[in-house]
């Protein structure tokens, strides 16, 4: 009998669950679920999908490898490096998974089948771009039945983009805290007024709100049809193709290299002490933490190192996402991520989601003009800096910029400088009891210095 663990994430659904056995990550179709997996498989759904790359490919393993009793079949799906969540995605990352679900729903009825759930996190970036990874989801299509799937959408999708496009601030903080989705309820008492004037928002949103809270909710149920369902489908694909963030509005980050850094030629250096660096050691997965708009996170593709680029600033990576879209970059994953509160483990036990750091393993981590904001601006001391990027990091291409910097001064301009700790000795002292210092190399014209350090074995 092989070992194996079930993923944490994967108890909701009878139909099958996902498993881990060795170094693979499987899943399980169980017998109640047997007809309807042989009617994706025989009727062409899942090759057609496949074909069209928005289905994640599985091949079928004849071995009963958790030795289950109600065991079907055993489905290894292809690797996917990095599992991310919803409320990581960018606001055009989140429009591109909605659209590619409602795609899939509806090939699916071409077929005779349907989606049963509509969660984004059926959803994973794979090469640049959204795939559906659950296998599961489908189920026999019943004409005279409403799309059971529908408020899961609506919750999980359309209204996160709704409140981001109307508020113009970002909505992952609420896809936090409501992680199977955001209610209606919740939606409408968010929006603006004008809102109102919209009619989706209506048929969506307040008339949706007004049936859930309603006492006859659930006891009447319309006649639907074919017709009906493929015009829902077609009312929600021109409202999210047409939503989309302001061009005009600027956020603290989102204007950095032109902008707010010292000069072009501290930029031409640095590019050049960092790609010297980086061609002194061999990787090929990087985690560009602090991003800002991927200046470096392109340098490191342009090499075919595959990089997942963070920052907590949501328009840089969502312009960092249609940059990588419009180019074609597929080597390049966009998250939002803030360094000082990252992605924490949720849901039942604390372990249905993992953490970030749980998630994201890396041969390389760059952290580029960043310490000094963690510090500063977060009061995180060096130490526990130290201590965490070695928890994370095998390589670490870190720059330190010191108070003499401009930039800092500017930082310290506004409060008292209690800092006496936050100087390059320190910073060595910090970061050499977790790391070994490879290269040292300050940035010409500025105060600021390049470091290659390579991970200790700390007991």
């Amino acid at each position: 009998m092989s070992s194996f663990h079930l993923h944490a994430s994967s108890f909701k659904d009878p139909s099958g669950f996902v498993f881990v056995s060795g170094d693979k990550i499987y899943r399980q179709v169980n017998t109640s679920y047997a007809t309807t997996y042989q009617q994706l498989m025989n009727s062409g759904l899942y090759q057609q999908l496949v074909k069209q790359q928005l289905l994640i490919p599985h091949v079928e393993i004849t071995d009963n490898l958790t030795q289950s009793g109600n065991w079907h079949v055993t489905l290894l799906p292809e690797f996917i490096p990095h599992i991310t969540y919803p409320y990581e995605w960018s606001f055009d990352q989140l429009k591109d998974a909605a659209l590619l679900t409602l795609q899939v729903l509806k090939t699916a009825l071409e077929y005779g089948l349907i989606l049963k759930d509509a969660t984004p996190f059926n959803i994973q970036f794979l090469n640049g771009k959204p795939v559906f990874i659950d296998t599961l989801s489908f189920e026999k299509y019943d004409e005279k039945q409403p799309w059971v799937a529908y408020r899961q959408f609506c919750e999980g999708f359309l209204f996160p983009l709704y409140l981001e496009y109307y508020l113009q601030t970002a909505s992952q903080p609420l896809q936090r805290a409501y992680f199977s989705g955001i209610p209606a309820t919740v939606t409408a008492k968010l929006l603006p007024f004008k809102s109102r004037f919209n009619l989706g928002v209506w048929l969506h949103v307040y008339l949706q709100r007004s049936v859930s809270s309603s006492s006859t909710a659930g006891k009447y149920q319309a006649q639907f049809s074919k017709t009906k369902l493929l015009n829902l489908i077609r009312h929600l694909e021109q409202i999210i193709s047409k939503l989309a963030l302001s061009a005009n509005q600027r956020t603290t980050w989102s204007n950095y290299y032109e902008e707010t850094i010292l000069d072009q030629a501290y930029l031409q250096e640095k590019e050049k002490l960092f790609q010297s660096m980086l061609a002194g050691i061999q990787v090929t997965t990087a985690l560009d933490m602090g991003a800002n708009d991927g200046y470096f996170s392109k340098l490191m593709a342009a090499k075919n190192i595959r990089v997942i680029a963070t920052d907590f600033d949501t328009r840089c990576i969502n312009n960092l996402y249609r940059y990588c879209k419009q180019n074609k970059v597929t080597n390049i994953l966009p998250l939002i991520a803030d360094i000082a509160n990252p992605s924490p483990a949720m849901g039942f036990a604390n372990a249905e989601r993992s953490a970030f750091d749980e998630r994201i393993h890396v041969e390389l981590v760059t952290a580029l003009a960043l310490i000094h904001h963690l510090v500063i601006s977060k009061n995180i001391p060096l130490p526990l800096l130290a201590a965490y990027f070695h928890g994370i990091a095998p390589l670490l291409l870190i720059e330190f910029v010191p108070k003499q910097d401009p930039k800092v001064q500017q930082m310290l301009s506004g409060r008292t400088d209690v800092f006496d700790d936050y100087n390059e000795s320190e910073f060595e002292t910090s970061f050499s009891a977790f790391f070994t210092i490879q290269q040292k190399t300050g940035i010409s014209g500025t105060h600021r210095t390049l470091y290659l350090m390579k991970k200790k074995e700390v007991v």
